[in-house]
C-alpha cells in the first residue's frame, strides 16, 4: 500500500510518531534504496521513549503490507489492471506486472481521498510534528549513519505536499512515470502516457465499486 492508505489506519492515531513510523519503511526506500534495516528483529533498542511509538508504526506498516499484498483482492484488481495495460506496454521495458501493482495502490490513495475517508492535511500535520532527535536516534538505531541525507529528503517530502497532487487522476499517470523512471531510463513514450491516463480513467470506475472492502478486511484484521 502507498503513503496514504497507510496512514488510513492510523488516521484518528493522537500520537504523530505512530503516524510517521507506518509510513518510514516506503520513506527510507525513496531516500536511498540501497537501506534495507530490520528495526522490528531488535525491539530493544528502540525502547526510549519516543521510539517505541515509531516503532510500533513500522510494525504496522510491514503487518498491513502483509494482509494487503496476501489478500484476494490484491491478487485480483492486480490481474485486471495488468490486462488492461499489457497492449499499451508492447513497446516499453516496463512490465505489466509492476505498474499493475503500483497503479492498483496510487488508485486506492486517490479514491480514499476523492471519498473523503482520509484528510492529507491531517497526514501531514502529523509529520510536522514528530520530533527530528526521535526521528535522528530511531534511524541511528538502524544504523543509518547518513542521517543528513534523509532529512534532506523527508523535509523535502514534507514541505513538496506533493501527495496533494493524487487528488487529480491525471496526477497518478505522472507519479508512476517518474517511480518507472527510477528503473527505466525512457519507461514511457507521450502516447504512453495519454494512454495510461486512459486506462486508469477506465479501471477507476471498477475499482470504486468496492474499494473500501479492502480496508475494512485489514483493519478487522489488524492487531
Amino acid at each position: 500500500m502507498n503513503f496514504l492508505s497507510h496512514f488510513y489506519f492510523d488516521r484518528n492515531t493522537p500520537n504523530a510518531n505512530i503516524v510517521l513510523g507506518t509510513i518510514l519503511p516506503d520513506l527510507l526506500k525513496n531516500a536511498n534504496k540501497s537501506w534495507n534495516v530490520h528495526p522490528e528483529k531488535h525491539a530493544e533498542l528502540f525502547e526510549k521513549n519516543g521510539l517505541d511509538t515509531l516503532l510500533q508504526g513500522w510494525k504496522r506498516h510491514l503487518q498491513v503490507d502483509l494482509l494487503f499484498h496476501s489478500s484476494d483482492f490484491f491478487t485480483s484488481k492486480t490481474q485486471d489492471l495488468k490486462q488492461l495495460l499489457i497492449p499499451i506496454l508492447k513497446d516499453s521495458p516496463v512490465r505489466p506486472s509492476f505498474l499493475a501493482h503500483i497503479g492498483v495502490e496510487l488508485l486506492l490513495d486517490h479514491l480514499l481521498i476523492e471519498h473523503q475517508q482520509i484528510a492529507i492535511h491531517s497526514f501531514y500535520d502529523n509529520l510536522d510534528a514528530v520530533k527530528d532527535d526521535d526521528l535522528a536516534d530511531f534511524l541511528k538505531n538502524c544504523n543509518i549513519d547518513d542521517t543528513e541525507l534523509f532529512f534532506k529528503f523527508f523535509n523535502g517530502f514534507k514541505s513538496s505536499r506533493y501527495l496533494l497532487s493524487y487528488q487529480k487522476l491525471e496526477n497518478i499517470s505522472f507519479a508512476l512515470q517518474r517511480i518507472c523512471m527510477r528503473l527505466w531510463e525512457h519507461p514511457f513514450t507521450e502516447k504512453t502516457t495519454y494512454d495510461l491516463t486512459s486506462v486508469l480513467e477506465f479501471y477507476k470506475i471498477q475499482l470504486e465499486i468496492d474499494f473500501m472492502v479492502i480496508f475494512e478486511e485489514i483493519e478487522i484484521r489488524l492487531t
